[in-house]
């Protein structure tokens, strides 16, 4: 009997599927979707990490930088602040905002409050000193917007 219980245990166990802890993908309808603030994407973010955590970001933008033909916008002075959430906009995305605002997002966005459908995740960005990782890093959390449809000016 113990043999037949170890038999069945293991022909069990090697039949499951993927990783125990590996949660299944959920798809959220337009209903479902959550709205977030700053300081809750940046939490559910951090929850979720390594996945996103898909939504509606609403955030004043308070500062805004370019690296590397990327735009960013962020809810905080200090993009490094923990509760900062960045909009990371792709260049594509930038000209065509560009063109629909009559200015580039950097300049046109800022001070404004904004809406964002996308994804926040947690990005780990790593200190380098001489061009080399030194090992140290903190985490920021991001939503990629590919699209300008993804970005609209708040009432």
């Amino acid at each position: 009997m113990r043999k037949t219980v170890l038999s069945i245990t293991l022909f069990l166990a090697a039949c499951r599927s993927g990783p125990v802890d590996e949660p299944p993908v959920v798809v959220f309808t337009p209903q479902e979707v959550q709205r977030y603030t700053p300081q809750q994407a940046v939490m559910a973010a951090a929850s979720a990490a390594p996945r996103m955590v898909p939504g509606i970001f609403s955030m004043q933008v308070k500062a805004t930088g370019k690296e590397r033909g990327r735009t960013f916008l962020n809810s905080e002075l200090d993009y490094r602040d923990q509760r900062n959430l960045t909009v990371t906009i792709e260049p594509r995305a930038a000209k065509a905002l560009a063109a629909r605002f009559g200015s580039p997002p950097d300049v046109f966005f800022k001070g404004k409050a904004i809406e964002v459908r996308g994804a926040a995740r947690r990005v780990t960005i790593g200190f380098f000193e001489n061009g080399r990782p030194t090992g140290l890093y903190y985490y920021q959390t991001h939503v990629n917007v590919r699209g300008a449809d993804q970005i609209r000016l708040m009432n």
